[in-house]
């Protein structure tokens, strides 16, 4: 039987050129192998068998269709509504209904919750306002993201598409006594379905608007008695929903694929063995810079300082982009070795894993296509990983207990590099000093007949990061039965931190100035300005430091070598928790919790260190399902004070003629209340509702650039909410049709007055941080055989269009500010088979 590539015939010959030689190798390997040898593929069911899956085991119909589950929340299988932690739950039905790609995709359905994936190689994620959206290798996020209880990282392995997902876990508050590895403000805690004895093979197609290709697809097949392999394949192409304007070219399309293969074997002595690996494969242009500014003719350049009353609306406004090598990539492989061996008394588990990937992110930072405005970004990075854990667990009458240690270790290589060129600085320093420094040196060189060559030559610079990091940990976690009603929980965490950092910023590299620089010094060109008096000795030697030295990454000390530091944090965080139980159905709690996350260094500023992150966070909610009525209502109100959080800020007084970004710490506290219903009103029709309310402030912080922001709100929603109504018509054209409809509410961003960030702006034009409103449909139908259905998809409904961020890197040196802005209405169709 062959096997062929769905999409192949509908993309352009250069997109189909995109071959998937290995995973498609795989798919028609193990596809005509199982039916060379005459197995015939039994439709797939909804969840998988019970000796591989006992989670989907934990509720049956109107239970589990709102979420009546069971966990590994706790490191122990447990009921939801059991576990005292403030959580969401994302389902594999869920995911599907949404088409969601990726965590970025529920975006605003999981209040409190927020995923920046305009960069997928350098993703933000934040929880109850906590999070960083710093890039560099010498930080860490305090929201930790985790694959079948193996920590991603926080840049190229965190934010990957759905690839045979069988539920997501949102964690709020800190969790880091169980899950380690930074997780002070939340963990997302991705479960992926296992092999089973069942044979099983499935498929899903969706195409839409904007050239949508995507395509997943699992074959389950039991090998003997005891062993089953599971291989999975997911592929997604867009040409992108913007072009440039000179050029015609698509932008913000997307290029992504990836495959997953899982071995289980069935050991003696009732041993549960995984082995898994996995592979990904990302490929397309970075996101594009929105001018919003009106370009003069050329070759005139914008003035400074910018208007921002004057601003372009970016939502409408042409896209001009001249990144050089336009790309953002990344190679993932991860492999995975998991071990569960029970005993009479207990169960030991052992978790081995290892993540390597490189990515590449190049993109325009100025939002024009002129010469003399010229400025890519661009951010390389190497990452290897091993992670090791040990946990024992086991239960009786009167304690429900876990243990364990744990070993990580990282080897990470960044280089953050700008390129420009000498029009780009001669627009920088006439902007910046009043001095066009290449205009002027050009025009004397015209005056003495010396043919020089001062434009249109490149200039780099780089900043060269090498990190080590090793963690170690030791765990335990105790649920005591105190009473028929009552759990007291106690746990903590003792954790030790080892980093190594290095910087080095080598000269800046111009190799056609430099040939220009050699040929007017042979001529005598430079001291004939001082001899003729156009230049003093000190001004000649100002504007040769100008040509010859770097002006962003311009730290003398790390120019020639490498300037290394090496810091060691312990820390012991506890946890604990009283759980009271009103009656069967009700539920309440209170916790007290320690976060940590380990210190650091800034990568971007030679020498920068920083202290670890703590967090205190003090919490009490309810929860409760009235099983006659389908009704589940939980709610938790929360206080934090997180002391030292590491954030990313755009700072102009740098010493440098370029702002950049950099590594800030503040305090902060918050006080917010997160509820959540689900009820299953009939058997046909579910409601659900989620929302947060926060109140965020900084209790001390004062920017680099001066600015006082005590008191002032750090900038996250007051309220976010999130609403869905699924029906379902039964024995309707031979099979089940279902209507899902999700609505998600973000409230504005709370402003303060470092406006240089560009989260806060009113404009005739636009507003940015107004609050956000995204509706997705869905209209599906499904065969009573369940060998397969259609659907119909329309995901931001109302066809509701945002400015997410204004960045403002060259506003001040080439009044060139640029935004980036939200997707438009995408419609889709879809198809699902089972083999």
């Amino acid at each position: 039987m062959q096997i062929r590539d769905p999409w192949a015939a509908a993309r352009s010959p250069s997109s189909a050129a995109r071959a998937r030689p290995l995973a498609l190798a795989i798919w028609r390997a193990l596809l005509g192998g199982a039916f060379a040898a005459g197995a015939l593929l039994e439709p797939a069911v909804a969840a998988v068998a019970a000796d591989a899956q006992p989670v989907a085991q934990a509720g049956q119909g109107e239970d589990a269709a709102i979420g009546i589950v069971t966990i590994t929340a706790q490191s122990r299988t447990q009921a939801a509504q059991a576990v005292p932690i403030a959580m969401q739950l994302i389902s594999a039905d869920q995911i599907g209904k949404l088409a969601a790609p990726n965590l970025s995709a529920m975006n605003g359905y999981i209040p409190g919750l927020a995923v920046d994936a305009e960069q997928p190689t350098q993703p933000k994620y934040a929880m109850r306002g906590i999070g960083t959206s710093d890039f560099g290798i010498g930080t860490d996020s305090p929201v930790g993201v985790y694959v079948d209880g193996v920590y991603t990282g926080k840049t190229g392995g965190a934010l990957m598409n759905f690839n045979d997902t069988q539920r997501v876990e949102v964690l709020k508050g800190p969790q880091g006594t169980l899950f380690g590895r930074n997780s002070a403000g939340g963990a997302i805690s991705v479960i992926t379905r296992e092999p089973s004895q069942e044979r099983a093979g499935e498929v899903h197609l969706r195409a839409g608007n904007h050239g949508l290709a995507y395509m997943d697809g699992l074959l389950n097949v039991p090998l003997n008695e005891s062993m089953a392999l599971r291989v999975t394949v997911v592929d997604q192409y867009s040409k992108g929903w913007l072009r440039d304007a000179a050029t015609g070219e698509h932008l913000n399309g997307n290029s992504d694929w990836g495959t997953r293969a899982t071995l289980r074997w069935n050991a003696p002595e009732q041993t549960k063995v995984l082995l898994s690996w996995e592979h990904e494969k990302l490929d397309q242009k970075a996101r594009p810079a929105i001018g919003l500014v009106a370009l003069p003719a050329a070759p005139g350049v914008p003035t400074v300082p910018v208007n921002p009353q004057a601003y372009l609306d970016p939502r409408t406004a042409p896209v001009y982009n001249d990144a050089i090598g336009n790309a953002e990539a990344r190679d993932f492989d991860g492999v995975t070795l998991r071990v569960e061996r029970p005993f009479g008394w207990g169960t030991f588990n052992s978790t081995t894993a290892y993540r390597h990937f490189k990515s590449r992110n190049l993109e325009d930072s100025d939002g024009t296509n002129r010469i003399n405005t010229h400025l890519d970004t661009i951010n390389y990075e190497s990452n290897g990983s091993w992670q090791q854990e040990f946990k024992l667990s086991g239960k009786t009458a009167l304690v429900d207990w876990v243990g364990g240690a744990s070993f990580f270790y990282e080897n990470a290589h960044q280089t953050s590099q700008i390129d420009m060129n000498t029009d780009t600085l001669d627009t920088v320093f006439n902007n910046l000093a009043g001095m066009p420094v290449y205009t002027l040196l050009d025009g004397a060189a015209q005056q003495f007949g010396i043919p020089a060559k001062f434009f249109g030559n490149s200039w780099q610079e780089s900043m060269i990061n090498r990190g080590q990091s090793k963690a170690y940990a030791l765990f335990a976690d105790t649920i005591w039965h105190v009473a028929p009603k009552t759990n007291l929980t106690a746990g903590v965490r003792l954790t030790h931190d080892d980093k190594r950092f290095s910087w080095y910023s080598p000269n800046r590299a111009a190799p056609g100035l430099d040939a220009t620089l050699a040929a007017l010094n042979a001529q005598g060109f430079f001291p004939g300005l001082v001899q003729a008096g156009a230049l003093t000795p000190d001004q000649l030697q100002q504007v040769m430091g100008a040509l010859t030295q770097n002006i962003e990454f311009n730290n003398p000390s790390a120019a020639t070598a490498a300037v290394s530091a090496h810091k060691g944090w312990t820390d012991v965080s506890p946890r604990v928790v009283l759980d009271y139980k009103l009656t069967p159905a009700v539920m309440v709690y209170g916790s007290v919790t320690k976060g940590y996350q380990a210190g650091g260094f800034n990568a971007l500023a030679v020498a920068g260190k920083y202290e670890p992150e703590t967090i205190w966070n003090y919490e009490a909610g309810v929860k409760s399902y009235f099983r006659e009525q389908h009704l589940l209502v939980n709610a938790s109100l929360f206080h934090y004070k997180f002391s030292n959080l590491q954030s990313l800020s755009l700072i102009g007084n740098t010493g440098s003629a370029i702002p950049s970004y950099q590594v800030s710490s503040s305090n902060q506290v918050a006080t917010g209340l997160d509820a959540e219903a689900r009820w299953q009103a009939t058997r046909d029709l579910r409601l659900t509702f989620s929302s947060e309310y926060i109140n965020q402030k900084y209790q001390h912080f004062v920017t680099g650039d001066g600015v006082d922001l005590s008191d002032q709100p750090v900038g996250a929603p007051l309220w976010s909410a999130a609403a869905g109504v699924d029906y379902t018509w039964r024995n309707a054209f031979g099979g089940t049709v279902n209507l899902s409809a999700q609505h998600a509410y973000t409230g504005a961003t709370r402003c303060n007055a470092d406006a240089l960030q560009g989260a806060c702006l009113r404009t005739p034009a636009f507003t940015v941080g107004a609050a956000r409103q995204h509706s997705d449909l869905r209209l599906g139908w499904e065969a009573d055989s369940g060998n397969w259905g259609v659907a119909l998809f329309v995901n931001n409904v109302f066809d509701k269009r945002y400015v997410n961020r204004i960045d403002n890197t060259s506003a001040g040196i080439m009044g060139t500010p640029f935004a980036t802005v939200s997707e438009p209405r995408r419609i889709g169709v879809e198809l699902r088979a089972s083999l």
